[in-house]
């Protein structure tokens, strides 16, 4: 199939499931409140767009996204599947606060921070695979339980980290960065004036949006990235053409999982949100993985699937009290994760193009 028709087909099957994704979300409240179901879809698909505080919402919620799925897909273009995501996001969040509460750092060495700490999250299911030949999903999946109660253990036995260290909280969050260090905080760069002075909007979609960009000259236009995809094709052809696999297999995962902890930076560094000492496992990594799979796990493409995930969130969030909180996730996990069977529907499309396509050439040939 040719790269134009590729790109097509993939464009299709992104919409078809996002199609099917929100049939299915229509039907479930009709099953759930008959009554206010309509009302209730009006309000998913308008409210991001119904004032510019929630559509600088939306902006904030995509940008950790963006990274979320960014790390996903980078892993899934070179073979590997990066379940990992949601450790690498709390231990880069933890290390952007270390910086941004601890040391004193202004926003952007905090970023920095971050990338290095999720780096280090994913070198340890890189390792596995290239040395051991451990499934990385397993590794992974473990890691992810592992960072979510480190972050815990280390906070609660740094008292200067937590909000209740400045007299304006408890022990079971991290400082605002607005009394602890307001050099943390990422930069509105004025779109704050923009939109409505929203809390929420920062410069933060702009980065997540150059590094999607960075991500998809890496892969498609260096040789580096050439080599990436290769071990991912083929592991043992790469090989026998003279790539280092292995080392590839660690680098892409470390790659991987800087992405994931720059989005736990930006998430927690915009000084509206504080880490809350958690029970279970941080959701933001998880949503990165239909983001990657809607997009085809293409870093571009990453942009416009992670902007759909964060519009339906804003939208689902404000459905209530028409509907209760645990309606609106169910809602939204239907949508969400029939969405990322966009890989499959991308399958199924090619197939029946190619089928038309052999018929077609079979009839110029008789002709």
């Amino acid at each position: 199939m040719k790269k134009d028709n590729q790109m097509l087909v993939g464009i299709i099957s992104s919409v078809i499931s996002i199609a099917v994704g929100l049939i299915f979300g229509f039907i479930l409240l009709l099953i759930l409140n008959p009554a206010k179901a309509g009302l209730g879809m009006s309000t998913m698909l308008s409210t991001a767009f119904s004032n510019m505080d929630q559509f600088g919402k939306m902006l904030y919620q995509a940008a950790p996204l963006m990274m979320c799925g960014l790390s996903v897909g980078f892993a899934f273009k070179t073979g590997l599947f990066n379940i990992g995501a949601s450790g690498q996001y709390t231990i880069g969040a933890f290390f952007a606060l270390v910086g941004a509460i601890g040391l004193k750092l202004p926003w952007w060495a905090c970023l920095i921070l971050s990338c290095v700490g999720g780096a280090i999250w994913g070198i340890f299911p890189g390792l596995f695979k290239a040395l051991f030949n451990v499934n990385e999903v397993i590794t992974s999946i473990m890691f992810n339980w592992i960072g979510m109660f480190l972050v815990n253990l280390l906070l609660a036995n740094m008292p200067f980290m937590l909000s209740a260290y400045y007299g304006v909280g408890t022990t079971d969050r991290t400082a605002a960065l607005s009394d602890a260090n307001p050099s943390a905080i990422i930069p509105r760069g004025g779109l704050d004036r923009i939109f409505g002075n929203s809390s929420w909007i920062n410069i933060s979609i702009f980065i997540a949006v150059a590094v999607a960009i960075i991500m998809w000259f890496v892969l498609f236009k260096t040789i580096f990235g050439y080599e990436l995809m290769a071990c991912g094709f083929n592991k043992e052809a790469s090989r026998y053409a003279g790539i280092n696999a292995n080392r590839n297999i660690v680098l892409s995962m470390i790659i991987a999982g800087a992405l994931s902890g720059l989005g736990g930076g930006i998430y927690y560094l915009a000084g509206t949100i504080q880490y809350v000492l958690e029970k279970s496992i941080l959701g933001m990594g998880f949503d990165g993985i239909p983001v990657a799979l809607l997009a085809n796990s293409h870093p571009v493409g990453t942009i416009f699937s992670a902007l759909f995930i964060s519009y339906i969130k804003v939208g689902g969030s404000a459905m209530q009290p028409n509907f209760s909180s645990e309606t609106i996730n169910i809602i939204i996990s239907v949508i969400i994760y029939l969405a990322a069977f966009a890989l499959l529907t991308k399958l199924i499309i090619a197939k029946f193009l190619q089928s038309a396509g052999a018929k077609n050439e079979k009839k110029e040939v008789k002709a």
